[in-house]
């Protein structure tokens, strides 16, 4: 969903008065209300996996009422494809995928030599079928609010600082291929505390595990906000830390989209797809022989592309990251 706002804004850019309304999980609305290019997120009542035809009907007879004149699919799902095509909309651009012929009728190939990465492809299906190749889609920038922290630390009884802030993101819904080890970011977080740095850990309620072995013994400088957050605070949390450490997941591209310096970490997949949209975001992938795999889990059953990512390395690029932001006077980022 954050790259997509690349593509958000090149419709924008190139159509006038364009009305972008966005069909999307209801999870992913928090995001789509930091981006001004949507006027309007429409939430999608479908369960993951299920044709669940009758309630695509109901949706699509609520859009054939907004007249749209363009719909542009991203997912490459023969269901994704559906309500667009039940809804009457004229225009229905997407990818070629799961025979939907007739569904879509701006049908598109991607060479995939020639745009590698994601973001190119989605920004692709907002131009013209003979357009030339984009080589520099715009990075997503998601409003954030800062004001609106010290509500949110008083809420999580975080001690507010002058001191500067480090926010690790140890989790990856994807799968354990995609996961630090929960030891190596512990040592991390360790050697920032004896920096006299306050750290956060920051995830889903199904990373709780995963932050508690960093957590450890505990820290009176740090904070496990595993489960406790909702996706508007993380973003508003991301925008003020002075550090966002993250394996490739979705909080990575939360980090690049708000501009704070991002130490990403690469294991099972690759950055030449997916890498965080920043000018600020430094890439550490080990780039070994078996890798990318593109597994939930190692196949080897080693996973050394992540476990030999050494400690040092992370916390050296931590360091460059940083004194950048120091000599530019953007921190820490936190003063309340």
């Amino acid at each position: 969903m954050v790259m997509a706002q690349s593509l958000f804004q090149t419709l924008c850019q190139k159509i006038s008065d364009v009305q972008l309304s966005v069909l999307a999980p209801s999870w992913s609305l928090p995001l789509l209300g930091r981006m001004p290019e949507v006027a309007a997120a429409i939430p999608t009542p479908f369960e993951h996996g299920r044709l669940s035809l009758r309630q695509r009907f109901q949706l699509a007879h609520q859009l054939r009422a907004k007249h749209f004149d363009q719909a542009i699919i991203l997912p490459r799902s023969f269901k994704a494809a559906l309500v667009p095509f039940l809804a009457g909309i004229p225009l229905r651009t997407g990818f070629l995928g799961e025979k939907r012929y007739g569904l879509l009728n701006d049908i598109r190939r991607i060479n995939q030599a020639e745009l590698p990465r994601t973001v190119q492809h989605f920004v692709q299906l907002g131009r013209p079928r003979d357009s030339t190749t984009e080589i520099s889609p715009p990075p997503p920038r998601l409003v954030a609010h800062p004001h609106a922290v010290a509500n949110i630390l008083d809420r999580l009884g975080i001690q507010p600082t002058e001191q500067p802030v480090l926010a690790i993101c140890p989790g990856a819904a994807f799968g354990p291929a995609k996961r630090w080890p929960s030891a190596h970011f512990a040592q991390v977080a360790r050697q920032q505390l004896l920096r006299g740095w306050q750290v956060w850990l920051i995830g889903s309620q199904e990373d709780a595990r995963i932050t508690a072995e960093i957590y450890g013994t505990g820290s009176p400088h740090l904070y496990d906000l595993a489960g406790r957050t909702q996706l508007e605070d993380v973003v508003d949390l991301l925008s003020v830390a002075s550090c966002v450490i993250s394996n490739d997941s979705g909080l990575m591209h939360v980090a690049a989209a708000v501009d704070t310096p991002t130490i990403a970490l690469y294991g099972s997949t690759s950055p030449k797809v997916n890498p965080p949209l920043s000018s600020r975001a430094t890439i550490l992938w080990r780039e070994l022989s078996c890798s990318p795999c593109n597994q939930r889990s190692c196949p080897l059953g080693h996973t050394n592309c992540l476990r030999e990512l050494a400690v040092d390395r992370v916390l050296e690029a931590l360091t460059r990251a940083t004194a950048t932001s120091i000599h530019a006077g953007n921190t820490p980022r936190i003063r309340l």
